[in-house]
């Protein structure tokens, strides 16, 4: 079976599907990671966390007019629930992510 390509993940997920615009480049995408992985960790496998490096995928960046990074979206059945750029701390985020399970 072929992999998909990202934006057949974001459009074809059935799960919470929670996407990380970032770039190996960039610091606060570094500092915003391991906030992620503790936040996809303590939501107990609610949301799936699926990073997508914006200088890999620049169409798909630009689709979603991502502007800077990180930026976050969440995404079900290919819809856009919620999105946010920037830095967030990991309460704030489990707060905001908390409203769509």
């Amino acid at each position: 079976m072929p992999k998909k390509s990202p934006k057949e993940v974001l459009q074809q997920s059935q799960e919470l599907l929670l996407v990380d615009f970032y770039a190996d480049w960039c610091g606060p995408c570094q500092t915003l990671a391991p906030i992620l992985d503790r936040v996809v960790y303590e939501l107990e496998d609610k949301v799936t966390l699926f990073k997508v490096n914006v200088d890999k995928h620049p169409l798909l960046a630009q689709q979603f007019a991502i502007r800077s990074i990180p930026h976050l979206m969440l995404f079900k059945k290919g819809k856009i629930l919620w999105r946010k750029g920037g830095l967030i701390n990991s309460a704030e985020l489990l707060k905001q992510l908390k409203v769509f399970i």
